[in-house]
């Protein structure tokens, strides 16, 4: 029997929201997605060689994982609303 793994933070719910989204798109739909990604300042578009995909992925999820933890942590440090 195979097990389901999903990245963190996702389910099966969000995987078939995801599907459902793209089977759904229309071609109209998908190219203005296209566009906005490319032109959202807080990104940047690159080409990647397809040997260095795993690395640059390795490193985006490091990425991802401690800046949660250091928000986490301010989180918890910063002072109760409630006080």
């Amino acid at each position: 029997m195979a097990i389901n793994e999903f990245p963190k933070g996702w389910d099966e719910a969000r995987v078939r929201s995801v599907i459902d989204h793209y089977e759904n798109q229309t071609e109209e739909e998908a190219l203005a997605e296209d566009e906005a990604a490319f032109n959202d300042p807080t990104h940047t578009p690159m080409m990647v060689p397809r040997e260095l995909v795993p690395e640059v992925m390795r490193l985006i999820y490091k990425y991802d994982d401690e800046r949660e933890a250091a928000k986490a942590t301010r989180t918890a440090a910063s002072p109760s609303s409630n006080h």
